[in-house]
């Protein structure tokens, strides 16, 4: 594929009025292909700057997004933020912008988005990649976890749960490490800094319909991603989704545990550009 050099600098507009919300939108701008990234619950498209980076330094009109409830997105009074909610933005944001047919990443969260994306809307897609995601609805044993969780991040705040959710966000490389103690610090203060009204996302996330039965829909160009240690989305979830979609790609990261494209940047970066150089 020619990379056709992107031009503008990367900014944030103001919120985006989209299907009754209103989203925190950054785009590096220019005239290449876009590629809009969809980030995992309790973050925000800031998990994707290395993603951004390298894809802008390749000609990409690389695009993030928050979704409703979180990040610097408005707030929402549901008290569950359905998936089926989440995924009817996307739709609404890339038909508003412009950017179909796009490419599409989508970590966790951001995959339950991209595989209803892909299965239902497929004029708006060149290509789909997932990270660290399922196609199953939530197990019957984690829910009371994190309803425990929930009610402690509604009624106490984030501080009691940052440094537990940290243990299932991210793998043990990357927890360990001493030279990324700087790293770590910076994204347990991203959890931290979530509002208390998180938890309506969370029961969006907890309450989701399986999308397995879909995948068998998808016909764009799939790449399947997950780090090695991902304890959340476990990597044979992500082998079911491989087996479930036609012609698709499946990519371990090493030494990655549910949040790939924070702890192997350059990995996911190499496999990402590859995905796209694919593409038609």
């Amino acid at each position: 594929m020619a990379h056709v050099p992107a031009t503008g600098s990367f900014s944030a507009m103001p919120l985006l009025s989209v299907n009754g919300t209103r989203l925190h939108v950054e785009d590096a701008g220019g005239t290449g292909i876009p590629v809009v990234f969809s980030h995992g619950l309790l973050w925000s498209g800031r998990m994707f700057r290395a993603q951004v980076a390298a894809l802008t330094a390749a000609g990409y009109r690389a695009i993030t997004y928050d979704h409703r409830g979180q990040g610097s997105s408005a707030d929402d009074a549901a008290r569950s933020i359905s998936i089926e909610t989440v995924y009817e933005d996307a739709v609404a944001l890339i038909t508003q912008l412009g950017v179909a047919p796009c490419h599409f990443v989508g970590l966790s969260m951001g995959g339950f988005v991209g595989m209803r994306l892909a299965a239902r809307r497929q004029e708006l897609l060149r290509s789909l990649v997932l990270l660290e995601t399922s196609a199953d609805a939530e197990p019957a044993e984690n829910v009371p976890k994190y309803r425990r969780l929930n009610w402690t991040w509604r009624w106490l705040g984030p501080g009691l749960v940052a440094k537990p959710v940290m243990q299932v966000m991210f793998g043990g490389p990357f927890l360990t490490d001493p030279a990324r103690a700087a790293q770590r610090a910076e994204w347990e203060g991203q959890l931290r800094a979530n509002r208390r009204t998180i938890w309506r996302a969370v029961n969006g996330v907890i309450e989701r319909a399986p999308i397995a039965a879909e995948l068998g829909r998808i016909r764009c160009p799939t790449t399947v991603m997950v780090g090695e240690e991902d304890r959340a989305t476990v990597p044979a979830k992500a082998e079911r989704i491989h087996a479930a979609i036609a012609g698709s790609r499946l990519v371990r990261i090493p030494r990655a545990g549910h949040s790939s494209s924070i702890e192997e940047p350059a990995l996911v970066n190499a496999e990402i550009l590859a995905h796209l150089d694919r593409a038609p």
